[in-house]
C-alpha cells in the first residue's frame, strides 16, 4: 500500500521532458481528433436519414393526395 502510494507521489513530482511533454499532448490530440470524426460520421448520417425522412414522407402526401382528387 505505501509502495503503490510512494510511486503514484512520485511519478506526479518528477520532472518532465518537453518531448514527454509533447509525446503526451500529441496523444491527446489525436484522440480528440477520433472524437471529432466519429462526430463527423453521426452527423453526415442524421442527415442522410432525415433527408431520406422527408423524401419518404413528401412521397406519401403525394400519393395520398392523388388519392383523395380520385
Amino acid at each position: 500500500m505505501w509502495k503503490y502510494i510512494w510511486t503514484e507521489l512520485r511519478t506526479m513530482l518528477k520532472t518532465v521532458t518537453p518531448t514527454q511533454s509533447a509525446t503526451h499532448e500529441l496523444l491527446h490530440a489525436e484522440h480528440d481528433l477520433l472524437k471529432a470524426e466519429a462526430g463527423v460520421e453521426y452527423a453526415q448520417a442524421m442527415v442522410t436519414c432525415q433527408k431520406q425522412r422527408i423524401k419518404r414522407l413528401k412521397a406519401y402526401l403525394a400519393v395520398d393526395e392523388v388519392k383523395e382528387i380520385v
